[in-house]
């Protein structure tokens, strides 16, 4: 895979091989790899799914927790030659709804940072409004913020990947 894009945004639905992709992308240039990881391990299936993804990166891979501050995750691993997984925005957005914390500053502050960041960035996140209509107003307000984000972030990176099934397609 060659590589020709600063930043990138991986979209997909749940077990679609959204984060395989995106870390093909990710290795596929050299430089200082940096796992940024917005999960919080609240139970043991969480626990289970953030130790198999450690399981598949490497020993390239160094590893910073961001569960609420991304932007400033990224500010502080952002150089020349440093390369960028952000997995994944969709469990960042949840964390900042659940703490109640402000989406729209957060959200502003990341697309800056990703705008005005060095090195390359690849994001992962996902899909959620092909579903139904939630039945109850925080998982309404979970999609809506969701799907503004993916928005807000596609317009800002240089390429979006869809991939379902474990394929790729080019949205931009």
């Amino acid at each position: 895979m060659q590589i020709e894009h600063r930043t990138w945004l991986v979209l997909g639905g749940a077990r679609s091989g959204k984060s395989r992709h995106a870390q093909a992308i990710a290795e596929a240039g050299g430089g200082d790899h940096v796992f940024i990881a917005t999960a919080q391990a609240f139970d043991g299936e969480m626990r289970d799914r953030i130790a198999r993804h450690r399981a598949d990166r490497d020993a390239r891979w160094r590893t910073i927790e961001a569960p609420l501050a991304l932007a400033e995750a990224i500010r502080a691993a952002d150089g020349e030659g440093v390369v960028m997984l952000v997995d994944c925005l969709t469990l960042w957005v949840s964390n900042l709804l659940l703490g109640e914390h402000d989406i729209d500053a957060a959200t502003e502050m990341l697309v800056a940072t990703v705008a005005a960041a060095r090195g390359r960035i690849v994001f992962v996140s996902n899909e959620v409004g092909y579903g139904i209509v939630p039945d109850n107003a925080l998982a309404r307000r979970f999609r809506d913020v969701a799907g503004i984000l993916n928005q807000r972030v596609a317009a800002v990176v240089d390429r979006v990947d869809l991939v379902a099934a474990g394929l790729p397609l080019r949205l931009k």
